[in-house]
């Protein structure tokens, strides 16, 4: 198991708002506090699973869970591949609203293990490839790595986690 973390407030907006607010409020003979908190994780574990499979990855056995609380992720489940897994944590992680993943996946293939790397402002996708490989322009590595989270090299955000593979 690994611990991954990200910023809590950058990423994909997929829960929250109104939604979030109804369930939230008291209600004189609906559902307990506790019961409302348990739907919100489940709907918001639902959302990041329904992101994972938008961006075509998936994992035998796929378990998302969602704590509030801790603004934590859990995600289990076999990938077929390292590549896979990786991807599969950075759709969980890089959602407005989680700052960490609990990584128990397993990988049924092979495959060399990638670092990550935070987007900071002013960072380019030629600079971080110039940091990790002594290349700027292996930028094209990072971006096929980090497809289909990314669909164009120019557009990366701060708070944003990526895969670096190794070199």
């Amino acid at each position: 198991m690994s611990l991954v973390s990200f910023l809590k407030d950058a990423g994909e907006r997929l829960f929250g708002g109104t939604q979030a607010k109804a369930a939230t409020a008291p209600a004189a003979s609906g559902p307990t506090v506790a019961e409302n908190v348990d739907a919100l994780n489940d709907t918001a574990a639902r959302a990041i699973e329904k992101y994972i499979a938008a961006q075509g990855l998936s994992a035998s056995g796929l378990k998302v869970s969602f704590d509030g609380a801790s603004a934590a992720v859990t995600v289990s489940g076999e990938a077929p591949d390292q590549a896979t897994r990786e991807k599969i944590v950075l759709c969980c992680g890089n959602v407005q609203g989680v700052a960490q993943v609990h990584d128990d996946m397993t990988v049924a293939g092979g495959g060399d293990e990638s670092t990550y790397r935070t987007v900071k402002s002013g960072d380019t996708l030629s600079q971080i490839a110039k940091e990790a490989y002594g290349n700027a322009n292996a930028y094209m590595k990072i971006f096929e790595a980090n497809k289909p989270m990314l669909k164009d090299p120019d557009r990366i955000y701060p708070g944003q986690v990526l895969r670096i593979p190794p070199a």
